[in-house]
């Protein structure tokens, strides 16, 4: 799925789309999820290399950022604040704690400090880029600008809702979910801020109640869900599972309460099978995970953000074995 530029975005099955291009979006998973492994190899590290190339080119001066990218090399559109933007910025703050090359977490700061003056209108991509903020101030704590934006992460999302029936801070739940309850963990946790922990870990275990049907994950849908939704509901999308697993993984570190475990076992189960149809989500010979989850079975397209989507929730089951 990847070549010297970066990760083509869609599949046919298993085969890339390659007309369809790059998007940073996706690159900025991928090198998230090289740098997160346990263990690496020149192919890791070459492919880390790409990655962040790919992200270097695609941020301005001003740290706004483009998302996408024909196989020619070509960008399109403007750079923008967009999630492309959160998300790279992600990328470059997790680089910046988990990354082996020197060189490499150097430049990361690097290009997080020019991205950090920025401010984005939208939750979700305020919430990316706070969880890139809380992964620098793991290893430059006294981080001001990082700080600042963990600060502003948590204005941008809102408060809980007052409902308890309903506390999530919009009036539907969209994607990415977790995400948002991540953000206020990590801000809460990073920021010495207790009431925003307590409300990040409220959020989340609200959603991962919400999401469990008999025993088994039911992720929101990709159309969202509302307060009268009930499931299972589809398309069901693999990027709602690994947020949550992240989300769940990261509860599990703040709090040490190991009763979130359940939710992270719950996203890697969902991949194997133990979902509303009962089938895997993932392909075993060529490694890739499905699109989606259909009323009538796996989308069985393999495209990048459903592969990174397996791997980083399988990344989990790594890390605990």
């Amino acid at each position: 799925m990847s070549d010297a530029i970066g990760m083509f975005e869609h599949a046919d099955h298993a085969v890339p789309r390659h007309e369809e291009g790059y998007c940073t979006d996706d690159v900025s998973r991928l090198l998230i999820a090289i740098v997160r492994e346990p263990v690496g190899d020149q192919e890791l590290h070459d492919l880390a290399r790409v990655c962040f190339r790919f992200l270097a080119d695609a941020q301005g001066v001003t740290g706004r950022v483009r998302n996408r990218r024909s196989v020619d090399g070509r960008w399109h559109g403007r750079r923008g604040v967009e999630d492309c933007w959160g998300r790279s910025v992600w990328a470059f703050g997790t680089v910046a704690h988990l990354a082996r090359d020197e060189r490499m977490r150097d430049s990361a700061v690097s290009y997080f400090g020019h991205a950090v003056g920025q401010r984005s209108p939208y939750p979700r991509a305020m919430a990316f880029a706070a969880l890139g903020a809380a992964e620098l101030l793991a290893v430059e704590p006294r981080h001001m600008r990082a700080r600042q934006l963990l600060s502003d992460a948590v204005d941008t999302i809102g408060p809980v809702a007052t409902d308890p029936s309903w506390p999530w801070p919009e009036p539907r739940l969209s994607y990415a979910n977790a995400a948002i309850a991540e953000a206020l963990i990590a801000a809460g946790h990073s920021l010495g801020r207790c009431e925003v922990l307590a409300d990040g870990l409220a959020l989340l275990r609200w959603l991962l109640d919400r999401q469990i049907v008999d025993g088994h994950l039911s992720p929101v849908p990709v159309g969202g869900a509302g307060p009268n939704d009930v499931s299972p509901r589809f398309d069901q999308q693999p990027i709602e599972v690994a947020a949550l697993a992240d989300a769940c993984a990261r509860a599990l570190a703040v709090t040490g309460n190991y009763d979130w475990r359940r939710g992270v076992d719950l996203a890697i189960n969902w991949f194997a099978g133990d979902n509303d149809l009962g089938v895997s989500m993932s392909d075993p010979v060529a490694g890739g995970g499905y699109d989606g989850l259909t009323p009538n079975g796996p989308n069985l397209n393999q495209g990048a953000e459903s592969t990174l989507a397996l791997i980083t929730t399988m990344q989990h089951r790594v890390a605990d074995a």
